[in-house]
């Protein structure tokens, strides 16, 4: 909104008034034009450095792929010679027939006359033709109504009334319903309106986006006991990933971070990037491997190897500048990262041993340090201190090569947030600190499901029939 004061406005008010509002309004026009002139400069100074530096991008830095235009101009790879769609030899996938016993309806259908000169038909195929048909049936909710009888005592007068049974609700949403709700909201990042359009257009579950919230609040305390049992086990661990990404709550910046193992998971939101969540999570005792990116939060554990995807992304940035040094050891420097993946994946496939990778990393090792020392003694302001870091700190490039367990990139924690990172942007963080505890705890429940192969619907749904029981929710520790 813009406001406007005319002459005739001003000159109607007493005089004390007019050289006031004609002060504010010379002071207004008089920052107009420095802000006007701070953002030309601005776009100039922008213009320039991108001329300097060249443009930043998800394949030359650590902005998010989110951030540039599906339609941006990418370096493309060289194109393949094979053809759109299923290669010849691939696996065939498809729906293969269930037995006839376990079919719901059986119709059998029978020619009645010869097709070529109609003389009628009998007798039975031995083998028929199978064609099955798989249809949903017509949704209806399953409802059990309970008549609590009040009597009073023909003794006292008092009067008594008949208790639920175990495992009954005190509301109307049963566990399963509580289960699927918050899937629809958490797993399939559907919104509280939209979950409840879904429930009663689809389902036949009258809902509303409040009743949505209550779904979402029983459901989180109904996993507060094996999410904390997760977070406890965490300093316990050899070996996590570390991520993090923004969020927030209740309009103010907030930190989503993940803690990846080989078999579970934990989300977790601070209100703080700083290295405080890190011993929060991970305690005084960890004495394991982290693989994180080179944050200087994470720089508080001893035990940490850096990301070879994030320093591949580093160096593509030395090869997108202007300056020539830069260019130099930017290639330098990927043509033997691309060998360095190429003996890993050759390892991780299994087609060379432990020992034979060690071999041929040696090479490649002792490379990329003379190389990183050169550019560390450059003088280039450009690269020299990216350069000077990662030298000093080189056994945080290596571990995955001194120890067998280590891998060299943080990819298990990024595809961890990809999913948290997506739901964001569409319901834009939380609006309570019981929005997070349910964000954090629903995370934390999905990525862990997926990585031991288990229904997170069949377990929502226990953990939420135990709270009911009043009984403890079964633990999604390893082993137990």
């Amino acid at each position: 909104m813009s406001l406007e004061i005319t002459e005739e406005q001003i000159a109607s008010w007493p005089p004390e008034a007019q050289a006031v509002v004609r002060l504010l309004m010379a002071e207004i026009t008089a920052l107009r034009l420095e802000v006007a002139e701070l953002r030309a400069e601005n776009v100039d100074l922008k213009n320039r450095l991108e001329r300097y530096e060249g443009p930043k991008t998800p394949q030359n830095s650590s902005l998010p792929p989110s951030t540039q235009h599906p339609h941006a101009a990418r370096r493309r790879r060289t194109a393949s010679k094979r053809k759109q769609g299923g290669q010849p030899g691939h696996r065939k996938y498809e729906r293969p027939l269930i037995p006839t016993e376990e079919c719901d309806a059986t119709k059998v259908l029978k020619p009645r006359k010869c097709r070529r000169c109609g003389t009628g038909l009998s007798g039975v195929d031995s083998a028929p033709l199978r064609h099955q048909v798989w249809e949903l049936p017509k949704i209806k909710p399953h409802i059990t109504e309970y008549q609590r009888h009040r009597l009073k005592c023909p003794c006292c007068s008092q009067t008594t009334c008949a208790a639920l049974p175990e495992g009954v609700p005190s509301g109307q949403s049963g566990p399963r319903l509580m289960a699927f709700t918050a899937l629809l909201m958490a797993y399939f990042r559907q919104s509280k309106r939209r979950t409840s359009l879904f429930l009663g257009d689809l389902l036949g579950q009258r809902c509303s986006p409040a009743l949505t919230v209550k779904i979402q609040n029983e459901v989180s305390r109904a996993l507060e006991h094996p999410y904390q049992e997760l977070r406890d086990a965490l300093p316990g661990e050899d070996r996590v990933f570390m991520d993090e990404s923004p969020t927030k709550q209740a309009g103010q910046r907030a930190w989503l971070w993940a803690v990846v193992t080989p078999l579970y998971a934990v989300d977790s939101i601070f209100m703080s990037r700083a290295g405080t969540a890190v011993d929060t999570l991970l305690g005084s005792e960890f004495s394991g491997f982290v693989n994180c990116d080179r944050a200087k939060m994470y720089w508080r554990v001893e035990n940490l190897q850096w990301c070879w995807s994030h320093l591949k992304r580093d160096f593509q940035a030395l090869i997108d500048s202007p300056d020539p040094q830069a260019k130099r050891l930017g290639h330098d420097l990927m043509r033997h990262v691309t060998a360095l993946f190429k003996h890993w994946r050759a390892y991780h496939k299994g087609r060379i041993s432990r020992r034979a990778f060690r071999c041929r990393m040696a090479p490649v090792r002792a490379k990329i340090d003379a190389l990183l020392l050169r550019g560390a003694c450059s003088g280039n302001k450009r690269f020299a201190g990216m350069c000077n870091e990662l030298y000093s700190h080189r056994k945080r490039l290596w571990a995955f090569v001194d120890h067998k367990s280590i891998e060299p990139t943080n990819n298990t924690a990024e595809r961890a947030l990809r999913h948290a990172v997506i739901w964001r942007k569409t319901s834009f963080g939380t609006q309570s600190m019981q929005g997070s505890l349910f964000v954090e705890r629903m995370l934390t429940v999905i990525e862990t499901c997926r990585l031991q192969k288990r229904s997170v619907f069949d377990y929502v749904t226990k953990a939420v029939e135990a709270r009911v029981a009043k009984q403890p929710a079964p633990s999604l520790l390893p082993g137990v």
